[in-house]
């Protein structure tokens, strides 16, 4: 009767412990076993392959020795000869494994305690895995806890079926938690380390708002009214950019909610951090307007290549656009991904009229002009006298005050002054140390052989060995601001594709490539872009 009791009572503590812990009842009963098995061989022998094994039905505990057959033995505690398998079991053959059954044993406290400690190792191991398995496919998901201690500003939160952290920086300014505290979060990493899985939640990760919103906001759950943006300065501001997809629904109108309630829901949960909802435009310049509000914006001027964009603002609205320590402007160039420079319509009335001086000032100086034709040559948009030697000649003439042979007259003036121009550079070209066959690579001009020069670059192999961002430099932004690293050919007007090209180019004419390889430049490329990317 005692020995049924103690069966029943080992599996009624399997059941308990996988309901507490919430895992599998199989895998307390094989730590178990694992245990009772390790307890054993203190008693026989730690050499000896003791194997222990619990009837998950009945809880009847049974022992056995393992026996490996071999030739000959060498250690008696688990080998066993052939002859002697074959007393127990005629068909044995080396390598088979004949099992002893072992009488049961009476433990004593030690060996307890060391079961005891298999067991907690063998269930906080299925623990950890079952934690990590349940969470890892719910990073992006907003959980609930209650704050159960915290160190040193990290808060340490229960989630009733695992323990997350949220870290001192991905907490909102000035909030404070205290143990008991319910708190809200998003989870936006699930690791595995050696002390068990880590849930990292954030309250100041933009998502963290999105997923808010969707929680609020019957139509964007459904899918009617989608999230394209958010930008955050947690504690302070936010802006987040909506579009609807059914033209009757205001996806702005439906993220306030009557009298502003779903709007206010998110912004007490974030300890009243002000939020402006914006709608979001495919055209990046009306996009940049509305992120700009309360702003009002005269004009904007677009750079796509540098993903930049120039915006004119009334002298009296500079102040707003910035907005306090520049926080409008630099969460307006976060939730739209560009670059932002504001100007008042004086300060670009004065920039115009500068450029506007500058151009003139060049046409009359380098083609010999007088102030009146190098005015109207800066005011019909001409930049440059390259501009001015590859224009038509017939859309040249057709300049009010012009004719043909005044055209004819000013483009003769221009390419000369270009060979010139040209003529100089090589010579400049030479001195430096620049070989002849670098001139020769498809796209690099006589101008950038200089600057090739100045910073070393004086054969195919230097060419070559450059990455694309030694050409064109590479910006890095962060936390709204933006760190410009220039080029060597920075003020030539050089696309990233182009820079490639160059460099693709001095490779195949340095023998590292073949025209096979230049053919798939994506995967030429591979390598060196991994190591451009690192900067950024």
């Amino acid at each position: 009767m005692a020995v049924s009791a103690n069966r029943l009572e080992l599996l009624q503590i399997a059941d308990a412990v996988a309901r507490e812990k919430s895992i599998d009842r199989t895998i307390v009963v094989t730590a178990m076993e694992d245990a009772i098995a390790k307890a054993a061989r203190s008693r026989y022998g730690a050499e000896t392959d003791v194997h222990a094994e619990i009837n998950p039905k009945t809880g009847e505990l049974r022992l056995a020795r393992h026996m490996l057959v071999v030739d000959n033995v060498e250690n008696p505690s688990n080998q066993i000869s052939v002859d002697d398998a074959k007393k127990r079991n005629p068909a044995a053959q080396v390598g088979d494994t004949i099992a002893d059954t072992l009488p049961p044993l009476e433990y004593g406290r030690i060996a307890a305690q060391s079961a005891k400690q298999v067991i907690v190792q063998k269930v906080r191991e299925a623990e950890r895995d079952r934690q990590y398995q349940e969470y890892k496919d719910r990073i992006g998901d907003i959980v609930n806890g209650i704050v159960k201690r915290v160190e040193y500003g990290n808060v340490v939160v229960d989630l009733g079926r695992g323990e997350a952290i949220v870290r001192r920086d991905e907490m909102l300014p000035r909030e404070t938690l205290r143990n008991g505290d319910r708190v809200r979060a998003f989870i936006y990493d699930v690791r595995r380390e050696p002390r068990g899985p880590q849930i990292f939640l954030s309250r100041t990760h933009p998502q963290f708002m999105a997923k808010l919103f969707a929680q609020e906001v019957p139509e964007i759950y459904d899918g009617i009214v989608e999230v394209k943006a958010v930008a955050r300065d947690p504690g302070s501001r936010a802006k987040i950019a909506v579009i609807s997809r059914d033209s009757s629904v205001d996806p702005v109108g439906a993220c306030v909610g009557m009298r502003g309630s779903r709007v206010q829901a998110v912004v007490n949960e974030l300890q009243g951090e002000k939020i402006d909802i914006i709608p979001w435009s495919p055209d990046i310049a009306t996009f940049v307007v509305n992120a700009l509000a309360p702003a009002e914006v005269a004009k904007v001027v677009l750079d796509e290549d540098r993903e930049r964009i120039e915006v004119v603002v009334p002298d009296a609205q500079l102040s707003l656009a910035i907005g306090r320590r520049g926080q409008n402007v630099r969460l307006a160039s976060q939730l739209t991904g560009w670059d932002i420079d504001i100007l008042t319509e004086q300060e670009e009335s004065e920039r115009r009229q500068a450029e506007f001086q500058t151009r003139t000032k060049m046409f009359m100086e380098a083609l010999d002009l007088d102030e009146v034709v190098g005015q109207l040559l800066a005011s019909e948009g001409f930049a440059s006298v390259e501009e001015l030697a590859l224009v038509d000649e017939k859309e040249l003439a057709s300049i009010e005050g012009f004719d043909e042979d005044t055209a004819r007259e000013l483009q003769t003036r221009a390419q000369e002054y270009l060979a010139k121009i040209e003529g100089e550079l090589d010579a400049k070209r030479k001195e430096l140390g620049v070989e002849d066959a670098v001139k020769d690579v498809p796209g690099v001009t006589t101008a950038m052989l200089v600057k090739f020069g100045e910073n070393g670059i004086k054969t195919v192999e230097d060419l070559a060995g450059c990455a694309t961002d030694d050409l064109t430099g590479w910006t890095e932004r962060k936390d709204g601001e933006t760190k410009r690293e220039p080029g060597i050919l920075d003020g030539h007007d050089l696309s990233r594709e182009e820079a490639e090209a160059i460099v693709m180019q001095a490779r195949l004419k340095a023998g590292w490539i073949t025209e096979a390889d230049l053919a798939q430049p994506a995967a030429a490329e591979d390598e060196p872009a991994e190591a451009e990317a690192q900067p950024a």
